[in-house]
């Protein structure tokens, strides 16, 4: 029978949060372990087989989703807590970390039991009573919860102060603001600048699973019908998107979230890093209207102002230009995709008299 386990790991006590380079490494080296095991010896020699797994590193320690077959539930636990526990102590880097929870969260049994009982028993009508108000009562703590979380995040962004979001403070020191007005107020640039930061987080999960998905696959982007991240690039170039261009974005998006912990900020370093700005752009939108915030942000103004200082003039719009490629183009995209995009950027005033290349400073 195949059973759903959901395994905490977590670092010693007193680890400062990880970051996102380091949940990264975190999430490879798991990763790499779990893909080795074939079988599993459970107790008395009883044979369980992982099937799949999915991970998921937060800055306190590491979620594993296991799925496993094995003849009962208890045989399930009880491996996959024992081999978890090997599996850190055998791994050098995670030595120190332990297995906190390891419980079965599904079954066959369970779904079988769901779907009849969404079925209906001998087709009666069944009468549900729905109370609308606990319904909101719930969805208001979820939404406040997800506030509180955004502000707490927005200390973690070192690289702008509340001005890159438009945020300015008054002489009088008036700092209430009016999002309905022409000011932008200072709780707004914070809930912005913490969903940046918890999008980027999210960012990270997702590439790490794109580039899992590429790999097992051996396909691009473009021969791929859902990912996670990936799809946020532009399509034209998603032919030449494959497991390892991914596996070097991620790591720019890294090494991007470390630099926007830092206190100071000279732009953009690549016209990856460029994009991968734009992605966390757009992971920070979702985590807005998750907390219920879209309608009450001037998001659009907000991050017009924010790309002045974020981008400092490098251009990527014209990337995702529609454009139709020309295959016998003599000039190599699939170069242009995998180096350029990560070379360094110019830095140099460009020429007035010469069009401006995306890849230079204006």
């Amino acid at each position: 029978m195949e059973y759903q386990l959901t395994a905490e790991v977590d670092p010693p006590a007193g680890t400062p949060a990880l970051d996102a380079l380091q949940r990264h490494g975190v999430a490879a080296l798991l990763d790499e372990n779990l893909e080795m095991l074939a079988d599993i010896e459970g107790p008395d020699g009883v044979e369980i087989e992982p099937l799949d797994h999915r991970i998921s590193v937060q800055p306190d320690g590491a979620s594993i989703t296991w799925v496993l077959d094995a003849p009962a539930l208890a045989f399930a636990e009880d491996a996959a807590r024992h081999v978890l526990g090997e599996l850190l102590e055998r791994t050098e880097l995670l030595t120190d970390w332990s297995v906190r929870r390891c419980e079965v969260t599904a079954s066959d049994e369970d779904l079988a039991a769901a779907l009849a009982g969404a079925d209906g028993a001998g087709g009666e009508d069944v009468e549900i009573e729905i109370n609308l108000d606990s319904i909101a009562e719930l969805a208001d703590s979820d939404t406040d919860e997800r506030r509180e979380q955004l502000l707490d995040a927005a200390g973690e962004l070192g690289a702008f102060g509340y001005d890159a979001f438009g945020f300015e403070d008054d002489e009088d020191g008036d700092t209430s603001g009016d999002e309905d007005g022409d000011r932008i107020s200072e709780e707004a640039a914070e809930l912005v600048a913490g969903a940046l930061m918890t999008g980027l987080d999210v960012l990270t999960d997702e590439l790490f699973a794109d580039v899992q998905t590429l790999e097992d696959s051996g396909s691009t982007a473009g021969e791929q019908e859902v990912l996670w991240a990936l799809h946020a690039l532009p399509a034209r170039f998603a032919a030449h998107y494959t497991a390892q261009f991914a596996k070097k974005f991620l790591v720019t998006t890294a090494v991007l979230g470390y630099r926007l912990t830092q206190p100071e900020w000279d732009g953009p370093r690549s016209l990856a890093e460029a994009l991968a700005i734009r992605l966390v752009k757009e992971a920070a939108r979702h985590q807005l209207d998750l907390a219920g915030l879209l309608d009450e942000l001037p998001l659009a103004r907000m991050f017009e102002v924010f790309d002045e200082y974020a981008l400092e003039g490098v251009d990527i719009e014209d990337l995702y230009a529609d454009v139709e490629i020309d295959e016998d183009d003599e000039t190599d995209l699939d170069d242009f995709v995998l180096a350029d995009w990560f070379e360094p950027l110019e830095v140099d005033e460009p020429d007035a008299a010469a069009p401006v290349d995306h890849a230079m400073r204006s």
